[in-house]
C-alpha cells in the first residue's frame, strides 16, 4: 500500500512445488495447498510476529530514561505500522506530569505547527481529552478526503506533507492513560490488520514501561526539589570575598550539601559535607545536619573543632546508624584567613596566580565512626586573587579513577584554569566540573553527588 515501508518481516508462505518435466503444467496451475501447509504457514507467521515483538520490546526495556523510551517507542511503532514520521504526547491523566511532546522526523518548529491545530480535531487530542472514539486506535487513511476536516489541520498537514495518520492511546488498566502516539504517512495509507495487532501489543507493553519511568522521573524531580529547598537559596554577600556553588545530584537524591553563612564580626562560615546513603532518608538527614551545623557555627564558629565535635555528638545520639563527612571553615575575609577542621573530608584546594596546592589537613575519621571524634584545626592565609575550593568526594568518585589518580587529576585541572577565568569563582567551578567530568559525566545518573563551593578572596 502506498506510504507503507515493509519493515516488519512478512510471514513465510508455503508454495506448492511445481514439476520440472518438459510436459509439466505451468506455474499458474500449481497443486492446491493442503490443510497441513496452511497450518505451517500460519505458525511461521506467528513465530515471525513474536520474534519481531521480542526484539522491539528488548530494545525498549534497555532504555533507562523517559526521553530515550519515548524515542524508541516512536521508532519501533513507525516500523510496525509502516510510517516514516510521528509524534508522542506524554500527558498523564492524573495531571502530575511530566508533560512532554517528542517527534520522529519532525523538527521542533514542525511540532509547533501541529500544536496550533485545535486539539479536538487531532487524533491525539481526542485520545487525551477522552472524546468519543479516543479510547481506541484512530486511523485517518486519507485526511484531505475527510468531510469536516478542520481548516487549520488541513493547512498544517499540507505544509508538513502528510496525508494520513494512525494513532494509538498509551493506556492500560494498571497504568491509566499516559498519553498518545501518532504516526504520519506521506500518502493516503493505513496499516493492515496484522500491523495493527502488532502495534497494539507493543503499545500496551510500552505503556507499562513508560509508567515505571514516569514514577522514577517524578521521584527524581521531587527529591531534587526537596534537596534544593534544604540548601541555601542564595549565597551571602560579604565584603572581601566572592562565593559560588555548584551541585549535581544523582537520580535518587543524595546527602551532599554545602553552606555559607554570615557570622558576627564580619566573619563567614563555609561548610561542605556528605551523609551516607541516598534517597529520602539521606536527604532528610542532610537537612537536619546542615541546620544543626548552622546553629553550632553561630554559637562557637571561631572554633571549628568545637563545631564539628557538637555535630558528631548530635549525629551519634540521633542517628547512630549513619555516618557523615564534614568540613567547616571560619573565614575572616578582611585578613584573608581561614581556620578550618575536617572530619574524614577531602582537603580544600587553593588556586591562585602563583600556586595550586591542597591544604594539608590532619587525618581524621568521619563523624559517627568513633566513640569520640577529635582532630586539630589548621589556619590558611590566602593571597589576593586566590580561590579556595571546597568539594565533596563525589567529584573524585565520578571520574572512575583510583583516588590517588583522581586527586592528581583535580590538581592538574585546577592548575590549568585560564587566567581570565580565575577572577570569577563560578567560572572556576564550572571549568573544574567540565574538565573533571567531561562528556556529560557531571549530568550522568550516578549514586555519587557532587558539591563544589568556591571562595575567591580580593
Amino acid at each position: 500500500m502506498a506510504g507503507i515501508d515493509s519493515t516488519v518481516p512478512a510471514p513465510a508462505h508455503t508454495v506448492a512445488p511445481t514439476s520440472t518435466d518438459t510436459g509439466a503444467p505451468s506455474a499458474t496451475s500449481a497443486t492446491p495447498v493442503g490443510p497441513g501447509a496452511l497450518l505451517q504457514d500460519r505458525l511461521a507467521s506467528w513465530v515471525s510476529d513474536l520474534t519481531t515483538l521480542h526484539e522491539l520490546t528488548e530494545r525498549l526495556a534497555r532504555t533507562g530514561s523517559l526521553t530515550e523510551a519515548l524515542q524508541e517507542l516512536l521508532r519501533a511503532g513507525a516500523a510496525l505500522v509502516g510510517a516514516r514520521r510521528g509524534l508522542v504526547v506524554l500527558e498523564p491523566h492524573d495531571g502530575l506530569g511530566p508533560d512532554t511532546t517528542i517527534g520522529l522526523g519532525l523538527a521542533r518548529a514542525d511540532l509547533g505547527h501541529i500544536e496550533t491545530v485545535p486539539r479536538s480535531s487531532m487524533s491525539y487530542g481526542r485520545i487525551l481529552e477522552g472524546l468519543p472514539g479516543g479510547e481506541r486506535e484512530i486511523a485517518q487513511p486519507d485526511l484531505f478526503s475527510e468531510d469536516g476536516l478542520d481548516p487549520r489541520h488541513r493547512e498544517v498537514a499540507a505544509r508538513l506533507g502528510y496525508a494520513a495518520s494512525y494513532a494509538l492511546p498509551l493506556s492500560t488498566d494498571a497504568a491509566g492513560r499516559l498519553g498518545a502516539a501518532v504516526w504520519l504517512y506521506d500518502e493516503p495509507a493505513e496499516p493492515g490488520e496484522r500491523r495493527r495487532h502488532l502495534a497494539g501489543l507493543y503499545a500496551r507493553y510500552a505503556t507499562e514501561h513508560l509508567a515505571r519511568l514516569v514514577e522514577m522521573e517524578r521521584t527524581r524531580a521531587c527529591m531534587t526539589t526537596i534537596a534544593e529547598e534544604l540548601l541555601p537559596s542564595r549565597l551571602p554577600r560579604v565584603a572581601g570575598v566572592q562565593l559560588a556553588a555548584r551541585r549535581r545530584t544523582g537520580p535518587r537524591g543524595g546527602g551532599d550539601w554545602y553552606d555559607a553563612l554570615p557570622l558576627p564580626d564580619a566573619a563567614l562560615g563555609l561548610a561542605v559535607g556528605s551523609v551516607t546513603g541516598s534517597g529520602p532518608s539521606a536527604v532528610a538527614a542532610m537537612g537536619r545536619l546542615r541546620a544543626s551545623l548552622r546553629a553550632y557555627a553561630v554559637m562557637e564558629g571561631e572554633d571549628p573543632v568545637a563545631v564539628l565535635s557538637d555535630l558528631e555528638l548530635l549525629l551519634r545520639l540521633t542517628e547512630p546508624a549513619r555516618s557523615a563527612t564534614a568540613l567547616f571553615a571560619y573565614c575572616e575575609p578582611t585578613l584573608r584567613k581561614l581556620t578550618l577542621a575536617g572530619a574524614g573530608h577531602s582537603p580544600p584546594l587553593v588556586i591562585g596566580p602563583r600556586r595550586t596546592e591542597f591544604v594539608e589537613t590532619s587525618l581524621s575519621a568521619p563523624l559517627g565512626m568513633l566513640a569520640c571524634w577529635e582532630a586539630p584545626s589548621i589556619e590558611v592565609t590566602t593571597e589576593p586573587g586566590e580561590t579556595v575550593l571546597l568539594y565533596t568526594d563525589g567529584l573524585l568518585h565520578r571520574t572512575g579513577d583510583p583516588m590517588d589518580r583522581a586527586f592528581a587529576r583535580l590538581h592538574a585541572v585546577a592548575a590549568s584554569v585560564p587566567r581570565p577565568v580565575r577572577t570569577d569563582p563560578g567560572a572556576v567551578a564550572d571549568h573544574i566540573l567540565r574538565s573533571m567530568l567531561p562528556d556529560g559525566l557531571d549530568q550522568a545518573e550516578s549514586t555519587e553527588d557532587v558539591v563544589l563551593l568556591a571562595a575567591r578572596f580580593e
